[in-house]
């Protein structure tokens, strides 16, 4: 079945809810529908259209920590540009890979501070050694980053319905295909 988008009382995008959760929030008075499918919910007695966007009557404030960015391979990529730390270049996504810089079997972590983006042919040039090791330098000292490249909600393109679109934030062009 469908899934709804839940706003905050402000319009803000909060998440994607299933249908069910959808009508039950409905039926205890906490939100108002905005937008409706075309395809009705019917029960013994009532019967309602299928909501597309529902808000939030009362204000939710969002517990978010902007200073807090997951570890994950994605981020590190975005930490460094896409860009190799030890050669400059930028391979494209396929071709990268990260590398630790003081090498797990020297006691390296598996953190900001020691992971870096790599093309896949300085990590084989580095293999198990540090930077002074292998006679490389590295661009930027690892880190942990500030803030988040971005703030999403996890929604396809080609899936997300037309009465979303007001109020997801793109950064993208949205094609019609």
């Amino acid at each position: 079945m469908e899934q709804t988008l839940l706003l905050n009382a402000t319009f803000e995008p909060l998440k994607v809810v299933q249908w069910q959760k959808a009508i039950t929030l409905l039926c205890q008075g906490k939100v108002e529908v905005i937008s409706e499918y075309d395809r009705d919910i019917r029960a013994v007695s009532i019967s309602f259209k299928l909501p597309s966007v529902i808000r939030l009557l009362r204000y939710i404030r969002i517990k978010r920590r902007f200073d807090t960015v997951p570890f994950s391979r994605a981020n590190i990529y975005a930490r460094d540009d896409h860009t190799c730390q030890y050669c400059g270049e930028a391979p494209g996504t396929t071709d990268l890979t990260f590398d630790h810089v003081v090498p797990v079997a020297q006691g390296g972590r598996k953190d900001w501070r020691n992971i870096v983006t790599c093309c896949i042919a300085c990590n084989r040039k580095k293999g198990g050694r540090t930077p002074a090791e292998a006679r490389m330098r590295l661009i930027r000292v690892p880190r942990r980053p500030k803030r988040a490249p971005s703030v999403r909600i996890m929604v396809g393109l080609r899936e997300a319905p037309d009465s979303w679109r007001d109020y997801l934030y793109w950064n993208v062009e949205l094609d019609e295909s």
